[in-house]
């Protein structure tokens, strides 16, 4: 495998940021506490509460999606799960965990069981394993 140096990012003038070629892929280099700061500012991103009817109540239906989205994420996130996985575990496709964790579908019970199963499993397991 050949690395070359890493040449500087003109379009970054403190040199935090780096292109290097490894194996003929090109890739970024960052200090690690940019990498840091992009995965906090990666998980801090959730699907936004609906706004408030006139009467001062929220939608329920899509307060009930964005909610169940909501801990949907929280719940992957502290068990350090990508998307795909908790997929491939709760037995449902990739592409149907990511529309549920936009908030923007109605997902059916036997889904959010799926999905709740799977999370509830690797809480017990992480809790094992303390």
């Amino acid at each position: 495998m050949k690395t070359r140096l890493p040449r500087r990012n003109k379009r970054y003038q403190n040199g935090a940021v780096q292109h290097v070629d490894v194996g003929g892929r090109r890739m970024v280099l960052l200090e690690e506490c940019d990498y840091e700061r992009l995965l906090q500012k990666a998980d801090e991103w959730e699907p936004p509460l609906p706004a408030p009817l006139p009467d001062g109540n929220y939608p329920a239906r899509e307060y009930m999606r964005v909610s169940i989205a909501r801990q949907i994420l929280r719940d992957r996130r502290q068990l350090g799960l990508s998307q795909a996985e908790l997929a491939r575990r709760a037995g449902i496709r990739r592409e149907a965990l990511q529309r549920v964790e936009q908030g923007e579908v109605s997902v059916s019970l036997p889904t959010i069981e799926k999905i709740d199963r799977a999370l509830a499993r690797l809480e017990r397991r992480k809790e094992k394993a303390r």
